[in-house]
């Protein structure tokens, strides 16, 4: 709470985007431009960087140093994992006080121009995601068809599955509320490749939470080699039979007590 001039005004909520990177040097710059330039108060971006080879790492120091109070970097000792890198990063922005968290790619496949339509839906939901395959929601034009195919038959699967309705249950844009994250207990989510997206949408979904899809367009990386391989789909499409016995009797009464977490 901020009093001036005899007036109380309530502190703006506190945003942080998570993101994490491995061989991002030459996308870092400009995301965290695009993201900072939406002009979106007490807002931040937290890098979570598993020691990429191309000097991501010595970037996003600088930006550290340029935007001070604006940009975080954690600095991971090596190649950890997607799921483990978002839960390290989704618990320093609880730490630090975050009241609304985003995840996202850094290499402008996900646009930061969704994010002030996600905060502001978010007032009503626990979950915002950015879907492709929502009415509207689109995918690069520059796909192959076996590329499509692929991704539909990913969502389509993990959707029969485990009987969720959310219709990009692999999205990797999202918004969370704090209490939401709180209540999933990232210490339950154990997947630590791309299948941590559809365990983090399953967990929600059990436990009550309510969420919204909005479509995006999802682009190309502009810069860069994709990690997201037919094998790493395939191995991630596999797992979801381990989500579904993991996470089988989870239900709203199992979500874990909020706490008031000090920012640090």
């Amino acid at each position: 709470m901020i009093r001036r001039g005899g007036s109380v005004r309530l502190a703006p909520m506190k945003t942080i985007v998570v993101i994490p990177t491995f061989n991002e040097a030459d996308n870092v710059v400009p995301i965290t431009e695009a993201i900072l330039a939406l002009g979106i108060e007490n807002l931040s971006v937290l890098f979570v960087d598993d020691d990429s080879p191309d000097g991501t790492v010595d970037v996003v120091a600088g930006l550290v140093t340029t935007y001070p109070g604006q940009v975080y970097l954690i600095h991971r000792p090596g190649k950890m994992g997607l799921g483990t890198a978002y839960k390290d990063g989704f618990r320093r922005a609880l730490d630090m006080g975050a009241d609304r968290i985003v995840q996202m790619d850094a290499d402008f496949s996900h646009s930061p121009a969704y994010i002030p339509q996600m905060l502001d839906l978010l007032e009503d939901y626990a979950v915002v995601i950015g879907s492709r395959y929502v009415p509207g929601g689109s995918r690069d034009e520059r796909w192959g068809i076996d590329r499509r195919l692929l991704s539909w038959w990913a969502n389509f699967y993990t959707r029969v599955i485990l009987r969720i309705s959310v219709k990009d249950t692999t999205a990797g844009f999202k918004v969370w509320r704090r209490h939401t994250l709180i209540g999933i207990d990232l210490s339950r989510i154990h997947s630590n490749g791309y299948d941590f997206q559809v365990e983090m949408t399953y967990a929600a979904e059990k436990l009550g939470y309510r969420s919204k899809e909005i479509p995006i367009h999802f682009e190309d990386r502009r810069i860069g080699q994709s990690k997201m391989d037919v094998p790493v789909k395939i191995e991630a499409a596999l797992r979801v039979w381990d989500i579904l016995w993991r996470h089988r009797q989870l239900n709203p009464s199992m979500r874990a007590p909020y706490k008031l977490i000090p920012p640090s």
